[in-house]
């Protein structure tokens, strides 16, 4: 089984899921919570939309789905798993309910969308 990615749905994924993160945290964190950024944090965002937009497009390859809903419920599979750490995470106090809700609402939509491109682009 070889896994060959598709070049262009990884591209998409991923300036995908930079914009949508810019957006995202832009409107939601607001300027200041975000004073103490420095051009570190940004090359590691890119790099982590790039390690998620591939990683599932593995995991829609594997499990052989094609269409959007079904690239969708993959993705929205993985941004549940995700969000269930972040649940566990909170109740033990590690986030407030305000971050919590922030990152589960950014994961469960980002990763359902970069599911839905990858079912697209098969």
């Amino acid at each position: 089984m070889t896994l060959d990615v598709n070049l262009p749905a990884l591209v998409a994924g991923a300036v995908l899921y930079m914009v949508y993160g810019g957006i995202y945290y832009s409107i939601l964190l607001g300027k200041k919570d975000q004073d103490n950024v420095g051009p570190v944090k940004y090359v590691v965002a890119v790099l982590v939309a790039f390690i998620s937009s591939l990683l599932v497009g593995i995991l829609v390859q594997t499990t052989g789905v094609s269409g959007i809903a079904g690239g969708a419920l993959i993705g929205g599979i993985i941004g549940i798993l995700i969000s269930l750490v972040y649940l566990k995470n909170a109740l033990f106090g590690l986030l407030s309910k305000r971050m919590f809700l922030i990152a589960i609402g950014d994961h469960l939509v980002i990763f359902t969308l970069l599911g839905a491109i990858y079912g697209l682009f098969r």
